[in-house]
């Protein structure tokens, strides 16, 4: 059952919220900064709020709460609303992983 629609669809349709994204996507390079933190590159399309707007609507626009993620991430961080394990069956081709013995 699809959520109800309310004020924070009316953010992500807003022309401010396609600059700041857009910004942030451009600042994190495109990659993925969870995968990122796991040793992992990854193509990032997606802008995703650290601090979540339903908590903090206040924070919607400010770039330091936002993270570039790649959408398997991005269903990692929202359960509730994507069922990512099925989409995690298929075999990722756009992570690339690198090992360091001398580290």
């Amino acid at each position: 059952m699809a959520r109800a629609r309310d004020d924070i669809d009316k953010i992500y349709k807003s022309k401010r919220w396609q600059k700041v994204r857009k910004i942030v996507l451009i600042r994190d390079n495109y990659l993925c900064q969870e995968c990122l933190r796991h040793g992992a590159i990854t193509q990032a399309n997606t802008v995703h709020h650290k601090v979540e707007l339903r908590e903090d609507l206040s924070k919607a626009y400010d770039i330091d709460n936002l993270e570039s993620i790649c959408p398997a991430c991005h269903n990692k961080e929202h359960p509730e609303r994507n069922s990512y394990r099925k989409k995690m069956v298929k075999r990722r081709k756009d992570i690339y992983k690198f090992y360091n013995p001398e580290i």
